[in-house]
């Protein structure tokens, strides 16, 4: 790989953006194509397709193949709160893959000795997401069940494109949810991008129950394949 090539990768890596590098395997000829870019290349049809699953793929036919080598960015959850659920959230969803962050501004939830090493966060949701840099491949995660925590990082997942959005909350909780949305100034279909109540329906009670149930649809949300294709067009 050419080492403006690489550079420009390791640039795209950083800044936590999917891209692609498309090998022609009879040339040998090399090319990064940024998420940005996807439109303008002449395989774009079998980018956005690679990307939206998330996997290397051999195109072409007759003597024009081609390789997509797919760079996707690690999956991350952010959750706001360090409730009972996010404790049992926490190993489930490393073990899953993910980088969980935590953030809650009540101090005395938000600390080490409950979590371990899981990074905690004992902010407000507006002071700490600037930091943060939510994206198209971060799962935002909402727990605390007040409006004032929850909201402002609901508000800020939805605008960032997050692959997933859930919040904690009953049926009822969550209509008052939503016309307190809409009277922000949010539209109803970006609303309805939310997942409430959170987590797959299995009957969930416990809260370690309630973490499975909301790890299972971060993980479809993830595996769906939709929500990368538009990461790839934000």
């Amino acid at each position: 790989m050419r080492l403006d090539l690489l550079a420009a990768l390791n640039a795209e890596r950083a800044a936590r953006r999917a891209c692609v590098v498309v090998t022609e395997l009879e040339s040998g000829a090399q090319r990064l194509v940024a998420r940005d870019h996807v439109d303008a290349d002449p395989l774009a049809g079998a980018i956005r397709e690679a990307l939206a699953v998330r996997r290397s793929r051999l195109v072409g036919e007759g003597a024009k193949w081609a390789f997509i080598a797919v760079e996707v960015p690690p999956p991350r959850m952010l959750v706001i709160g360090a409730v009972h659920i996010s404790q049992a959230l926490a190993p489930m969803a490393r073990l899953a893959g993910f980088d969980l962050t935590i953030i809650d501004p009540r101090t005395a939830f938000a600390t080490p000795e409950r979590f371990g090493d899981v990074p905690v966060i004992a902010e407000w949701p507006e002071v700490a997401l600037p930091a943060y840099g939510l994206d198209p491949f971060t799962a935002l995660v909402a727990l605390t069940h007040d409006p004032k925590v929850d909201e402002p990082a609901l508000v800020a997942g939805l605008k960032a494109g997050c692959f997933y959005v859930g919040a904690l909350g009953s049926r009822r909780t969550h209509a008052r949810r939503v016309e307190r949305l809409q009277a922000a100034g949010l539209s109803p279909d970006v609303i309805g991008r939310i997942h409430a109540p959170i987590g797959i329906d299995i009957g969930a009670a416990s809260p370690a129950e309630i973490a499975v149930a909301v790890l299972a649809e971060v993980i479809r949300a993830l595996r769906s394949g939709a929500a990368h294709a538009e990461g790839v067009a934000a």
